[in-house]
């Protein structure tokens, strides 16, 4: 199977790594071969395989660094990627403020309630977790860019968080 992904190119030397390390790496792991052209990526392999790479690909492609992509490598582990503007029509840079918070206080108290890692790169905002725990971080990150205040998303974190130690 050959798959081609694209990322941003200033992403493409963290796909690389030092002397072509983290393309080694999942080259090595994944069993396929990474053909980079610019912000192309080729995947070449089997077709399982190249799905899994796929994903890690997009991961840091979305901002991850290789070593929280790689977690993409545990069954229970998935990506998912939200566009900010399929939220808004507003201005998306107050949008995306919002997610981060003040010195990040918002990415890392959903990260923290939900046990995933967020990662805010461009209009996207992407999240690696389990299905369960990206269906939560999901939402509370819907919620802030439909508007709602900071407080709120807090309560339905904690809400949650209580609901799950019953």
């Amino acid at each position: 199977m050959i798959d081609i992904v694209r990322i941003p190119e200033d992403r493409t030397a963290a796909l690389i790594g030092r002397n072509g390390s983290t393309k080694k790496k999942i080259e090595k792991m994944m069993k396929v071969q990474l053909e980079i052209r610019e912000n192309d990526v080729e995947l070449i392999g089997e077709d399982l395989d190249v799905i899994y790479a796929r994903d890690i690909i997009k991961a840091i492609g979305r901002g991850f660094s290789p070593k929280e992509a790689l977690k993409l490598l545990d069954d229970e582990y998935q990506l998912l990627v939200l566009n900010a503007k399929d939220y808004t029509r507003r201005n998306l840079e107050p949008v995306i403020a919002r997610i981060i918070g003040t010195r990040g206080k918002a990415k890392k108290i959903i990260e923290e309630y939900t046990r995933t890692r967020i990662s805010i790169y461009g209009k996207t905002v992407s999240i690696i977790g389990t299905v369960h725990d990206i269906y939560i971080a999901a939402e509370a990150i819907e919620m802030l860019l439909n508007g709602s205040p900071h407080k709120n998303v807090y309560l339905y974190l904690e809400n949650v968080k209580a609901k799950n130690k019953i």
